[in-house]
């Protein structure tokens, strides 16, 4: 649906220098969701002497698929890009009067981590206006196509987390269960699906790994069925699988983790081994396991990894690399998370 690549393309926080690849560089941009990057550059004019108003700006740019923030230096981006899918944390550095635009022919969801404002107004085409002060915890969501404008003067630092979908990368409806329907402009509004599933992904773009990928894909999968179901007026909340798989589903998909077992394994390979969708497939799965398939995976492999240390003479970094680590620091830090042990203190206890 979404996802086909593992996670890449971190852009992390922090000063930028001539080294940065130019995509970094202009902050104000994403790449389009096939990967390349947008090359084509504004610089908005703005009156310290008269106050914002979105009526006044210049025309969207729609060759840019990200949102345009003004001025760009106020703000920190921190960026992960997939196949179909990207995600970027916009964190202020001041606070200073910021600007917002975007409309580009992907959906936008804009997660307000941190939000308050002492004036501003917030436009989505199809909605009325907005001028809400405590946008905290709060969601808009912008369909492909349509305009999107806001400024703050902000009281607190502004921290936002955007995601932008590829429409032709979207779920079915067929697949998410709901009757079909176009998606329509939200402005502000709560859904604890949504938020829990958009935090999980904040804090895996913060804190990421080289073995985040599989989690990413379950998530971002997650996230855009519960956009889809609540858009045809679904809960939104998950409901739970009526049963697992059946038990010669089960021996399959945990005989091929096994086989595969350092291997990176995507949610499309196991769902496709018992016949169902990848969002119904890691449903039924942590029905029956407790857990997510990536999470499953990722613990065999530690516990394959303690026998290895009990049994075998081989090093910390030939163990890691047998069960699936490239590098020994990634295989201690996933090792002690689990055990809350390191692989070298493990083996010194037995």
């Amino acid at each position: 649906m979404l996802m086909n690549s593992s996670f890449a393309n971190v852009a992390p926080y922090g000063t930028l220098d001539r080294k940065t690849p130019k995509l970094l560089r202009q902050a104000a941009m994403l790449p389009s969701l096939d990967g390349r990057p947008s090359s084509h550059e504004r610089h908005w004019k703005h009156s310290d002497t008269q106050a914002c108003r979105l009526l006044d700006w210049p025309k969207v740019d729609e060759t840019n698929h990200g949102v345009q923030v003004y001025p760009a230096d106020v703000v920190k981006r921190r960026t992960v890009t997939w196949d179909g899918m990207a995600a970027e944390i916009v964190q202020a550095t001041r606070r200073e009067k910021m600007e917002f635009r975007f409309r580009a022919p992907v959906h936008l969801l804009a997660v307000w981590d941190q939000g308050t404002r002492s004036d501003g107004d917030t436009f989505v085409e199809g909605l009325p206006r907005s001028r809400l002060r405590d946008v905290t915890r709060k969601l808009t969501f912008v369909p492909a196509g349509h305009e999107y404008q806001e400024w703050h003067e902000p009281r607190v630092l502004t921290r936002v987390v955007y995601f932008y979908f590829d429409p032709a990368r979207m779920p079915s409806h067929s697949e998410a269960g709901v009757e079909p329907a176009p998606l329509a402009p939200r402005l502000f509004f709560e859904d604890a699906a949504l938020s829990d599933t958009a935090l999980k992904l904040k804090r895996l773009i913060e804190n990421a790994a080289s073995d985040s990928g599989p989690y990413f894909e379950a998530l971002g999968t997650v996230l855009a069925h519960e956009l889809v179901r609540l858009n045809a007026g679904a809960s939104s909340v998950e409901v739970p699988a009526k049963g697992g798989p059946a038990a010669w589903q089960q021996r399959m998909v945990t005989a091929y983790i096994e086989e595969h077992l350092a291997e990176p394994i995507s949610l499309t390979t196991l769902a496709r081994l018992v016949g169902q969708s990848r969002y119904h497939f890691c449903r039924a799965f942590r029905q029956s396991f407790g857990t997510p398939p990536h999470r499953y995976h990722g613990l065999r492999r530690i516990y394959r990894a303690k026998t290895l240390l009990r049994q075998s003479a081989s090093s910390v970094t030939e163990i890691g690399s047998a069960v699936g680590f490239c590098e020994t620091s990634s295989f201690t830090a996933a090792f002690r998370r689990a055990t809350e042990q390191t692989p070298t203190a493990y083996r010194q206890s037995l």
